[in-house]
């Protein structure tokens, strides 16, 4: 069963007409490693996608560690309980959308955290010194929402505004079982647009940005094979769609960083540390991936776990900072 699961991800590593060192015709979407005409369209455009990152080997390890954290054996992923012993590696993968911080117990998805792809775009976007602070699986089988519009910076905050994502594709990626869409160039306005709820049953518990100049004849799907990488700045607006494929999964694994020169006030500062002003705080549970960190002693900690993201089968409240909001009926 675990080999027909692995299927789909593996029959396109790459999209077509695609040779090594070479970028293809459709806008964005480069060879590694890349050259000035991939970083220059990150910078006008808020994102890239690498299509030939990942081999065939890296996916299999990942997509086996996917199945083993899904099944929740060991109970270490928090909300969701260890699948039985009779639950077939498919169910086992529906019950989750999503869970954050995998790389907190699997090898393969931490050392997924400093990929070579990885470092060569990231040190050439962001800094030589970059540093790692989050990474989300998601596996995202057939009728699972998608999230809607919003900006990473609205959930990581970096001072210096360096925030990048890393969205690895496991799956390939298209507009019918949910892949990416991003509004080219949003980025650029460095506002981060408000919030609010939106009801909608398509998305996931995460609110939805509002307020923005733009409308959908503005987005663009993402569309990649098994293996590609898509890099977009933590200002991009973008969103996903459901899963509308009659079967299989969407899995993705979506890594994010920032320049290690910059602090991470990614929490507020503690009651008992009444000199840690926001000017200060620094976000410690993070994994240097290239270069140097000036802050490095400061040391690290582990202050995340791993755990499983709200779909919305079950409610939004603890997604919302308590607040209990509901779907449109």
């Amino acid at each position: 069963m675990i080999i027909d699961i692995y299927m789909n991800a593996t029959l396109a590593l790459t999209s077509p007409a695609q040779s090594p060192g070479s970028s293809e015709s459709r806008p964005g979407y480069f060879s590694w490693p890349i050259g000035p005409e991939a970083v220059e369209f990150y910078r006008e455009n808020g994102f890239l996608a690498i299509t030939n990152a990942l081999t065939r080997q890296e996916l299999e390890e990942i997509h086996s560690e996917t199945l083993r954290l899904s099944r929740n054996a060991d109970g270490q992923v928090k909300g969701v309980d260890p699948a039985p012993p009779a639950m077939s590696d498919e169910e086992a993968l529906k019950r989750v959308l999503c869970i954050h911080f995998p790389h907190k117990l699997s090898d393969s998805m931490l050392r997924a955290l400093d990929h070579p792809a990885i470092v060569d775009v990231l040190t050439q976007v962001i800094s030589p010194n970059v540093k790692a602070m989050q990474s989300m699986l998601f596996i995202k089988a057939a009728g699972k929402p998608g999230q809607a519009w919003h900006q990473d910076e609205d959930y990581i905050p970096t001072r210096d505004r360096s925030l990048t994502g890393a969205w690895i594709a496991l799956d390939k990626a298209t507009v019918e079982n949910g892949c990416l869409w991003v509004i080219p160039g949003s980025h650029k306005h460095g506002i981060l647009w408000d919030q609010q709820w939106h009801g909608d049953r398509k998305f996931d518990c995460a609110l939805e940005s509002v307020g923005f100049p733009y409308s959908e004849k503005d987005e663009v799907p993402v569309e990649v094979g098994a293996g590609a990488i898509v890099f977009f700045n933590g200002y991009l607006l973008h969103r996903s769609l459901p899963n509308r494929a009659r079967t299989g999964f969407r899995r993705a694994l979506v890594n994010h960083y920032m320049s290690a020169e910059s602090f991470l006030p990614w929490r507020r500062p503690k009651d008992d540390e009444p000199f840690e002003g926001m000017a200060k705080l620094d976000f410690r549970d993070i994994v240097l991936i290239a270069g140097k960190d000036p802050y490095a002693h400061r040391g690290t900690c582990a202050l995340s776990n791993a755990h499983v993201r709200p779909s919305g089968e079950g409610g939004c409240t603890s997604w919302n900072g308590g607040r209990k909001v509901s779907y449109n009926e």
